[in-house]
């Protein structure tokens, strides 16, 4: 298993960060010493570019971001690549999220668009307190999400609905797939995320890695959801945490302790820093 990593990925919620959205200084720590030894590390994130947290584009030494699960590859700032969801296909999904009482969101060119209304309403939908105020705090209100999307007429980063029953959750989901070539994941408990048809992290952090000079035998990834499994599956050690979902545990080729354990700095620590 031991082998010299050059590129580490990793989802943010439920993977580096802790549950109330922070960042350890042990995480901290870790990620600077392997900065200092040129390894590439980067969050790979169901999120929109605006969503990353600061504390983490900013951070010294972390030039590139992979956002809203793969659809956009971000350099220095800069989008270098950016698969994007057709109109057609877009609005086929908003037909059928509207069919719910869902909660539901549009990302364009990184940034997250959710209505007003389900905003002032988002406990209804997020049991979480700091990822409630993590949607809150990032997302463009609009009063009419539907008018939005029409305005734009445009291909998007990604389309997503938090449900509040699981029974519609999975009634949707299987409706969405119907539609055919696209990417149906979810990266919370009673969320669907959708994007265009092969777009997902694993492909996008394996093209980065070709596009450095990396072999994905080189890249470590990280990840706890649905979203994360083909990452885990494609990259040359996949790394699942405590806490994620069984068929991303199963698919791992390592496993952490939890995100509230600094589960990935201590992966980094102990596989990647060692062989330098």
């Amino acid at each position: 298993m031991k082998r010299r990593i050059r590129m580490v990925g990793f989802d943010l919620d439920g993977t580096l960060l802790t549950t109330d959205k922070r960042l350890s200084e042990y995480t901290k720590e870790i990620l600077r010493k392997a900065v200092s030894k040129g390894v590439v590390v980067l969050p790979v994130t169901g999120r929109p570019l605006n969503g990353v947290p600061k504390e983490i584009s900013g951070f010294p030494g972390i030039r590139y971001m992979i956002t809203s699960n793969g659809a956009r590859v971000v350099e220095d700032g800069k989008t270098i690549c950016e698969n994007l969801l057709s109109v057609e296909k877009a609005r086929k999904i908003l037909d059928i999220f509207e069919d719910y009482d869902t909660l539901r969101d549009i990302y364009y060119d990184g940034q997250g668009y959710m209505p007003k209304a389900f905003l002032e309403r988002i406990d209804e939908y997020v049991s979480s307190p700091a990822m409630a105020q993590y949607i809150v705090s990032t997302r463009v209100s609009v009063d009419d999400l539907r008018e939005k999307f029409e305005a734009e007429n445009r291909s998007l980063d990604k389309i997503q609905a938090l449900f509040k029953k699981r029974s519609e959750q999975e009634e949707a989901w299987k409706r969405v797939e119907a539609i055919g070539d696209l990417e149906v994941t979810g990266a919370l408990d009673m969320n669907i995320e959708v994007n265009a048809g092969g777009v997902h992290k694993g492909r996008a952090l394996c093209w980065l890695a070709e596009r450095l000079g990396m072999d994905r035998e080189e890249v470590m990834a990280f990840g706890d959801g649905s979203n994360d499994l083909k990452m885990i599956e494609e990259v040359g050690i996949g790394v699942a945490m405590a806490n994620a979902i069984q068929p991303v545990l199963d698919a791992a080729d390592l496993t952490a302790l939890s995100n509230n354990e600094d589960g990935v700095a201590r992966i980094i620590e102990e596989y990647v820093l060692s062989m330098y």
